[in-house]
C-alpha cells in the first residue's frame, strides 16, 4: 500500500502518458493514496536564458503551464482521488527527484517517451529517476 504517489507528466506528450496515468489512478484508488500530478517546464529562470525574455514573461509562462495542468487534472483524474498539482522549472529528473523527497513520495509512476537507441528501454529522464530514486518507480512504455 502506498500513501503518496507522484505522476510526472510532460504536457506536450499527454497522449503517450495515458497508460501511466491509468496505472497511477488505479494504484491511488487501491491504496487510498494521495496523487500528486507534476509537470516540469524547461529551465527559463537562469539569468542567461531569462535575459532573452521580457520581464515577467517567464512567470506568465509558468502560470499558463499551471492552468494547462489544472485542466489536465480536471479532465483526467476522477473525483474520488485526492490530487494536487505541482509545476516545477528546470531539469526534469532533478525536479522529480526533489518532489519525491518533499512530498514523501513512496511510488512514482511515469511514462518513458525516449526511443533513442542509447537508452534502449528507458528515456533519459526515466532512467535517471529509476537510478536515483529512493522509492518504487514504475515506468510505462
Amino acid at each position: 500500500m502506498y500513501k503518496n504517489i507522484l505522476f510526472p507528466v510532460d504536457m506536450e506528450h499527454t497522449a503517450e502518458s495515458a497508460r501511466a496515468l491509468e496505472i497511477a489512478v488505479e494504484e491511488a484508488r487501491r491504496s487510498k493514496a494521495h496523487l500528486t500530478v507534476m509537470t516540469v517546464a524547461p529551465g527559463f529562470g537562469s539569468p542567461l536564458v531569462a535575459s532573452y525574455f521580457e520581464e515577467g514573461a517567464v512567470k506568465e509562462a509558468l502560470k499558463e503551464v499551471a492552468r494547462h495542468l489544472k485542466r489536465y487534472i480536471d479532465d483526467n483524474i476522477p473525483d474520488d482521488v485526492e490530487v494536487d498539482a505541482v509545476v516545477a522549472e528546470g531539469n526534469h529528473a532533478e525536479k522529480i527527484l526533489k518532489q519525491e523527497q518533499v512530498g514523501n513520495i513512496d511510488l512514482i509512476v511515469m511514462a518513458s517517451h525516449n526511443g533513442q537507441i542509447e537508452h534502449l528501454l528507458l528515456g533519459s529522464c526515466a532512467a535517471k529517476v529509476v537510478r536515483h530514486s529512493h522509492c518504487t518507480v514504475t515506468v510505462v512504455k
